[in-house]
């Protein structure tokens, strides 16, 4: 319909359109030109319309065989993954896991022990009848822990991928995050740490109270960290706390390398994430190397990268929680720039390209009703204003 339309077009007079006739045949031949292929198109010699003489395989194993030959082929449309691979050398490349391993429970006995619960539901009359009067009420306390016991792993896991957060601190790995992080703010558990919840710095400007599961006797790092704050290496980090061989879950029993620093996302640069990694400790490690004066208020010495940390103590210590949250700028981080960095505060904007606008025709043929309107210099008139 198209073609049809611009053929129509082009045996008009020339000056009914506002261009020659040359310049409309050349934009229909254009038009009408198609692009042959870079080889053989996949079945272009069955004759789909006698598909009754094709050669039949007689059984399975025939056509099985045929159909690897013909996978195992090499074609012109299959070259795409070998250029991905030479451009980009981690492409498709098995992520490695680092964390934990992860031991869930046997299916058929989370089967029995759901069909048992049923069966004692059903012949509980107290349950039925509040179902049946709509008075029955469900627990969040153990949804939630039924939750961290079973699929929280794999759910924070998606997450983290989903936001960036393997791909930024430890490029080609992944770990499953086993261990809960409880993270709160406040008191009041308003301003709690999930997985990608957005809180203000005001609101995080103090250390917030840590807690997590944890053996009698373990030894334990904790790391906060992130990676789109940097003002000069788009690559490295800048790290707001870590506490290093911290026993059991006491964490303000732990060994303090760097204080916290509130965090402070540049005006002008949207959301930061805020990244909590706790690492699990073979045993004491000597992070002598690791520690920053205190209190550190310089941006140099917290320049920090978490793959190199990892690496250094990749013997001693194993990733296993992960919680995370983002913030963007408001009046707090004025106050952390000029009073605890003791620097100007950096404030970036976006400057917008002017809108571009085609040269104005004089006749213009099939535009909108308000085509002049883009061309107007929008500013008030004065005419007989002195």
């Amino acid at each position: 319909m198209a073609l049809r339309t611009v053929c129509a077009a082009a045996l008009r007079n020339g000056t009914d359109l506002g261009v020659n006739n040359t310049r409309t045949f050349v934009t229909t031949a254009f038009l009408c030109k198609k692009v042959p292929p870079l080889g053989p198109m996949p079945n272009e010699d069955i004759d789909t319309k006698n598909l009754e003489s094709l050669k039949k395989y007689g059984s399975y194993t025939r056509y099985f065989k045929q159909a690897e030959e013909a996978k195992n082929k090499p074609v012109w449309w299959k070259t795409y993954k070998g250029y991905m691979d030479i451009a980009d050398p981690e492409h498709g490349a098995e992520k490695v896991d680092i964390g934990l391993p992860y031991v869930r429970s046997r299916k058929i006995k989370e089967v029995r022990e759901r069909r048992q619960m049923l069966k004692d539901n059903k012949k509980n009359a107290e349950l039925e009848r509040a179902f049946r009067l709509r008075t029955f009420k469900i627990s969040l306390d153990r949804v939630q822990e039924a939750w961290e016991n079973d699929d929280r792993p794999r759910h924070v896991k998606r997450l983290a991928e989903h936001y960036g957060v393997f791909r930024d601190l430890f490029p080609m790995a992944y770990f499953l995050p086993q261990v809960t992080l409880r993270i709160c703010y406040s008191q009041e558990n308003s301003s709690q740490v999930y997985y990608g919840n957005q809180l203000t710095p005001t609101e995080v400007a103090s250390a917030p109270h840590i807690s997590f599961s944890a053996e009698e006797g373990s030894l334990w790092t904790l790391l906060l960290t992130c990676p789109d704050e940097h003002l000069l290496d788009n690559e490295a980090e800048y790290v707001h706390w870590l506490v290093g061989n911290i026993p059991g879950g006491a964490v303000q029993a732990g060994e303090e390398l760097c204080h916290y620093l509130p965090p402070f996302p540049a005006r002008g640069t949207g959301f930061h994430r805020y990244i909590y990694v706790l690492f699990k400790q073979d045993g004491p490690i000597n992070f002598q190397d690791d520690a920053r004066p205190s209190p550190c208020h310089s941006l140099v010495d917290r320049t920090f990268k978490t793959v190199d940390f990892y690496r250094k103590h990749q013997d001693s210590m194993t990733p296993a929680g992960l919680a995370f949250f983002q913030s963007q700028w408001d009046e707090s981080v004025t106050n952390t720039f000029h009073n605890m960095l003791n620097m100007r505060e950096p404030v970036f904007e976006f400057i917008r390209p002017p809108v571009y606008h085609p040269p104005q025709v004089k006749y213009p043929h099939r535009q909108p009703l308000r085509y002049l309107d883009r061309y107007r210099d929008g500013k008030e008139h004065t005419y007989g204003i002195y």
